[in-house]
């Protein structure tokens, strides 16, 4: 599943919404309505558009309903970061294929720890 980070010039930016806004480890996102396929996507991922770049991802733990009739995305307070990938801004959220998420960061190998900036413009060149 994806959804814009509006508001988010960049990853830091997105952190640190995301750590101002945890509680108990969990981070809520309010949407309209109840994804259909909310049963396949609880244990999933819900992956984050900056700048129309994939750029971070959250593990979905379940979806709550509120008392207004709109339903919370929970998911785990910690992001994953991933390698950047175009995609291109929209309303709400909308669903991801497994074939069409992107890559985690390869820490072992150092570029995980390059600035968001940089790690961005080197992919956008292709050189990571």
């Amino acid at each position: 599943m994806t959804r814009v980070a509006i508001g988010c010039s960049d990853y830091p930016a997105l952190e640190a919404r995301i750590a101002a806004h945890a509680a108990g480890g969990e981070i809520r996102f309010p949407t309209r309505f109840r994804p259909k396929r909310a049963d396949e996507l609880i244990g999933g991922k819900l992956h984050f558009i900056v700048k129309h770049m994939l750029v971070a991802r959250a593990e979905i733990l379940r979806f709550d309903d509120r008392s207004d009739g709109r339903v919370d995305i929970v998911c785990v307070a910690q992001l994953e970061c991933l390698h950047p990938q175009p995609r291109r801004a929209h309303q709400g959220w909308r669903y991801l294929n497994d074939a069409d998420a992107p890559k985690d960061v390869d820490n072992a190998s150092g570029v995980g720890e390059l600035p968001p900036d940089l790690y961005r413009e080197l992919a956008e060149l292709s050189l990571i």
